[in-house]
This record gives structure tokens, sequence and C-alpha cells, in this order.
């Protein structure tokens, strides 16, 4: 493989030819490659897989994470562990390049190695890692763990993926047309290219865009401008320089906030999240245009192809057969885990991805008179599976998963599991009748483990939040907790409306569906796969990002017009 003027290594598709880099920080293409936390990475590993089948000429670009986020354990108790351990991947390839970066006005060393597109069946993807014996051990220590604690780790991480990023699509003679930010972590690419064009800001807007994941400003990352001064964050610019490009006049680097001023063009994760996007920077001059392209997962990676083949032939004892198989092979998982020995015959309820606070992984447990009615139900039994992985040092969440945890112990029926990531969210997917998703209105930018969970034969039922207004017609292909308008009452209203509706949908039409009248809850079943695969399928995400961003054609300052949100409705 030759690495010096690199090229996408299969046949370009004519609609796809512009050259584009994507950056992230995190990209979940397969088990294996534990180099993700969350939704962030399942959303960039979709769209890399996407791109490989609809032959797009674009690249990723993120970083070799030594111990990966961290791995899921468990203490003597069952309580969440954290531990991180060593990661080695004999399947990527070194390329051989190495350069230097400045960090802290320091040389830091980038080796970069590189996933072939035939291994996983992904666009080309290159990892950047300093633990190399040329840096000193803090440097080394930049790569070790995905979105370090410390901030100063966190800030040289930015400079990494961003400056890094730019510096090695030099290296290997790519010269994209576009940088695509995944997120602000990368947006010290703007700085680099700036000085690089000369510093004319212009040049940069014309090939920089942006995918912002934030519904409210207090979830913006940012920085102490001095801080990321110091760590050379700004590619020797002084503050007042960066003040005057970014117009930020306060101390605090607001990175989502330059990444908007320095696109062309941006986007919001779904049609609620691009409206929720376009009022809350509405207030600050010179923000680029921001439309809406609604996140989504990849078809041929995630669906179970046995019972869409099933679904297709009308067979519903082969389609009912094959759901109860998926279920009693995932029960073998949460059985060696917990000793729980759950009923394929029974009605599972699963909440399982990352645990953050607004994502509410404990509501329906909330109430125990209720939550105690509903596991010992003897009409309509119920089984309850939780998983995911909160932040290491994101102690609400890890005490809300332990509290989980040892209200587990005193039931049968309800199981926690450890491990959340690729291969056992698949697992859960296909263990799950209904997947209860319960986020805070309208704090979910988006959301995509209900689209995979759709592709494995689940019914979603969710509040009405980042995708779910798209996809759930209530009673048809999902359910849906009716909105209220949550914006004029309190959290603690908010919490108790949702818990009602929660119970209330669950007891009187969910439950007596899937065990009165079977056939129609089977045609809800279908009609989420049939849906989830037309509109939620990533290659709309990743055509749609060639159309209504790569492609836009960059109107300079002065000749600037509105643009239309014109995604399809």
């Amino acid at each position: 493989m030759n690495f010096t003027s690199y090229k996408v290594p299969y046949p370009i598709d004519k609609r796809f030819t512009k050259k584009v880099a994507y950056f992230s920080m995190e990209f979940a293409i397969h088990q294996p490659l534990k180099i993700y936390s969350g939704g962030l990475g399942f959303l960039a590993g979709s769209h890399l897989r996407s791109a490989y089948e609809l032959r797009q000429n674009l690249v990723g670009i993120g970083i070799l994470w030594k111990y990966g986020y961290y791995d899921q354990a468990r203490n003597q108790d069952q309580s969440l562990q954290v531990t991180w351990m060593e990661k080695i991947y004999s399947f990527l390839e070194d390329t051989g390049i190495k350069f230097s970066i400045t960090i802290h006005d320091h040389p830091v060393w980038v080796k970069v190695m590189y996933l072939p597109p035939t291994t996983f069946c992904s666009a080309p993807l290159f990892l950047m890692t300093t633990d190399i014996p040329e840096n000193d051990y803090v440097s080394q220590t930049i790569t070790h763990r995905l979105y370090d604690a410390n901030v100063s780790t966190k800030v040289a991480q930015f400079i990494l993926l961003g400056v890094g990023g730019a510096k090695l699509l030099e290296q290997i003679g790519f010269n994209p047309e576009v940088y695509h930010l995944n997120e602000a972590h990368g947006v010290s690419a703007a700085f680099y290219l700036y000085q690089k064009f000369g510093k004319n800001v212009e040049e940069v807007k014309k090939r920089l865009v942006f995918t912002t994941h934030t519904p409210e400003e207090a979830g913006n990352e940012k920085h102490d401008m001095y801080l990321c001064a110091k760590m050379s964050y700004f590619c020797g610019l002084s503050v007042d320089e960066v003040r005057q490009l970014t117009g930020i006049t306060d101390d605090q680097f607001n990175h989502s906030l330059a990444a908007l001023r320095f696109a062309r063009i941006a986007n919001g994760v779904s049609q609620l999240h691009g409206e929720v996007s376009r009022q809350m920077w509405a207030k600050y001059e010179g923000i680029c245009p921001i439309l809406s392209i609604t996140n989504a997962q990849n078809w041929r990676y995630w669906a179970d192809k046995q019972l869409y083949r099933a679904k297709e032939e009308n067979d519903d004892v082969v389609f009912d057969d094959r759901k109860k198989w998926m279920k009693k092979r995932a029960f073998e998982i949460v059985a060696d885990q917990t000793g729980k020995i759950m009923d394929p015959n029974v009605f599972t309820i699963v909440w399982a991805r990352r645990f953050a606070g607004y994502k509410r992984a404990g509501l329906i447990a909330s109430d125990k008179e209720r939550f105690e009615a509903l596991l010992n139900n003897k009409k309509y039994p119920v089984q309850i599976i939780w998983g995911g992985k909160p932040y290491p040092v994101d102690y609400p969440a890890i005490s809300e998963f332990n509290h989980l945890v040892h209200l587990s112990k005193a039931y049968k029926n309800v199981a926690v599991v450890v491990g959340y990531e690729l291969a056992l969210s698949k697992r859960l997917k296909q263990a799950a009748d209904c997947w209860l998703n319960n986020p805070r209105v309208p704090r979910e930018a988006s959301g995509t483990s209900g689209m995979t969970a759709a592709m494995n034969g689940a019914v979603n039922f969710s509040t009405n939040d980042g995708w779910i207004p798209e996809f759930v017609h209530h009673g048809n292909n999902g359910f849906v907790v009716p909105p209220v308008d949550y914006s004029n009452i309190t959290v603690q209203e908010q919490d108790q409306y949702d818990l009602d509706q929660l119970y209330k949908i669950l007891n009187e039409e969910i439950l007596p569906l899937y065990y009165d009248d079977h056939a129609t809850w089977r045609q809800i079943v279908k009609n989420g796969m049939r849906d989830v695969q037309f509109r939620f399928d990533s290659n709309r995400m990743a055509e749609q990002y060639y159309d209504l961003l790569y492609n836009k054609e960059f109107v300079p300052k002065g000749k600037q017009v509105l643009v239309k949100d014109d995604m399809a409705h």
C-alpha cells in the first residue's frame, strides 16, 4: 500500500467523487476494535460502513486508544468496576508514517496506523497514536484513554485529532476538498488550516463542515482560553487573534461555537435537533446555516437477515421461532453473568445504552409499588434487563447503575449486565420485545439504539425525543409517550408525567397486545422493521451528507443567503 500519495483503494461511485476526511474521536466499527464509548462512535462506525458500501471517496481520521474507553467489570458485590487493559490489534497496518505536532510548545511524535477497508467492510480509517518510545511518558498518555478525565490531557487529545489529523492528511497526500468534523473535538484543525492558507478564513470555510450532536448549550465542550493557548491549541495565534477570529469574547473557548463560525455549513442529527440547534445558536452572530440530517445505522451490519427473510415471506411460524431463538441465545449471556434464567416466552423489556442522568435509566423502577406490581403480574409476566456504560468519573451515573444492580438482586426476572459494547448491544436488541427509551425531552439530540433494536425485531417504546418523532406512529410501528409542553413544567413534573404515561401505555396497551393479540403485536414488530430499513439505514444518511453538506456550494461572505433546510421530510 502506497501511503505517500494515498487514494481510496476501490472504484469510486461518480456521485461521491469529492474527497472527504471524516474526523471523529471514536469509531465503533466492529467488536474487536475498542476505540469507542457510545452513540457518537456507533454513528461514526455506521457512517464508515455505508461510505464503503456506497463507494464514497471518504477516509476516517481517528485516534488509536491504547486502553479504549474502559473495560466494564464488577466488584465483589457485583457493583461497577472500571478497569483499563492494554489493547493489541494485529489487524491494523503500520503505515510507516511518523510526524511531530506541537503540544504545550513541545514536539510530540505521532505514529499512524491503518485499518484497511477489507478488514471490516468500512471506509479506510487512519488512527494516530502518541504511545511510542520517541515521546516522554506524559506525551504517551495522550492516546491512552478515550475522553481522559484530566483537562490538559483532553485538550491535548483534541489537538491531536484536529491538528494531527490535518497534518496526517498532508503526509499521505490525500488533500481533501472537505474536512468533516463529527462533533467539535477536532476544531483545532481549523486553526491549522487558517495558518496553512495564509490566514485566509474564507479558504478554511470553503473546506469545513460540522455535525453538532448537543441539544443544549451547557453540554457543549468549553475550556479555558488561556489553557488552550498555553497548550498550543491555536497553532501559534495569540489569544487576541483567536478572539477576533472566533468572536468569542469571554475566557471560555467554546469548541462548538468556534466550529459553527469556521464551517460553511453544519447539521443537527434529527429534524427536532436541527430546530433546537437553530434556536439555541440564533443569538450568536456569524453562525453558518444549520440543516438536519437524521442519524441512522448500517442495516447490513445490524439487522437480523433471517428475521427479515421470514417477514418478506410472510412465514409467521418461522418469524416467531427466529425471534424466540434470538432471545434464548441472548439469555445465555444474561444467565452466565447474573445467574438469572430468563424465559424466551415472556415479554422482555430492555433498557441499554450509555448511562447518563438525562436518559433516566431507572425511571421505570422509581415507583416501587408499580414496579413490584409489574414484575409480579401473573397474567402478563415481564422480564427487565439493563445494560450500559456510565462515564468512568460520572459518579451520579455510576450510583444509578449500582442502585439497579442491588435492586436486581431481589428479583428473579430483573438483570443488569456489564460489558456493553457492539456485540452485547446487538444481543440485547435481539433479546428485547420492547426497547425502552425514556430521555428527558428535548435533551436527546438523536439517539440511535432504537434503530438497531427495530432491525432485530424489538418494538420501540420511547418519550418523544430525538429521531423518534420521525419514526414512531403510536400503535402502528412502536409506542410513544404523548408529548406535553415540557418547557413549561418542572423536571419533577416531567419525570412524574412520563412515568405515569409509561405505566399506563405498558399496562393498558402493550402487555395486553403481546399476550392477548399476538398477531397484531407481530405486525407492529414487522412495521417497525420495514420503516427502519426504509428510512434509517445509514446508506441514506451517507448519501445525504454528500448531497446536502459536502456538495453544497460555498457562498463567500457578503453573498450569504439563507440555506433552506431541504432534507426530505
